[in-house]
């Protein structure tokens, strides 16, 4: 059930992640807020069914962060550097991308500009990250079966003859 549950909400974090990045309409801090709050909605459900070790939340944490970096301000020298230190689950092109998106719903926010962006990207360079922008959702999580020893010993089996395994001896 954890493993289900894991990938299925890797599932929901790449194709919501995805959709943020191709669409500019919903780069904006009011779509920060209600995705923070959905995904706090989600963690709360798997705190109450006892899945918090399934490692399901970890797979929100880019959706996490790009709601996060919506919210962000996003002017000074300070606010690239803590969008840096934020943002560790995201690649660089994935913030770049969401900067040049955002889009102000109104007269309070401004767009971000130019000089900020760069800022970014020069702080960003050392990391050595894929050259991809979207999250492959049809990724799958390897399932784990746990394994539980038999209490019957090699030595107490017996083979059937009607099974034609005579190849097979015992030790």
């Amino acid at each position: 059930i954890q493993q289900v549950f894991k990938q299925l909400f890797y599932m929901i974090n790449a194709i919501a992640l995805n959709n943020l990045l191709l669409r500019k309409d919903v780069c904006s801090w009011s779509t920060g807020m209600q995705l923070r709050f959905n995904i706090s909605q989600l963690e709360e459900w798997l705190r109450g069914k006892n899945l918090q070790q399934s490692g399901a939340a970890q797979t929100l944490e880019p959706l996490i962060q790009a709601a996060q970096l919506l919210q962000l301000k996003k002017k000074t020298s300070e606010d690239a550097e803590a969008i840096c230190s934020l943002c560790t689950s995201l690649m660089t092109q994935q913030i770049v991308k969401i900067l040049n998106l955002y889009t102000p719903v109104n007269e309070f926010e401004e767009r971000v500009t130019v000089a900020f962006i760069r800022n970014i990207q020069k702080q960003l360079q050392e990391r050595s990250d894929p050259p991809q922008l979207l999250l492959d959702f049809k990724h799958m999580f390897p399932v784990l079966f746990p394994f539980n020893p038999s209490a019957i010993t090699m030595d107490s089996i017996h083979l059937p003859a009607s099974l034609n395994l005579d190849f097979l001896n015992k030790v």
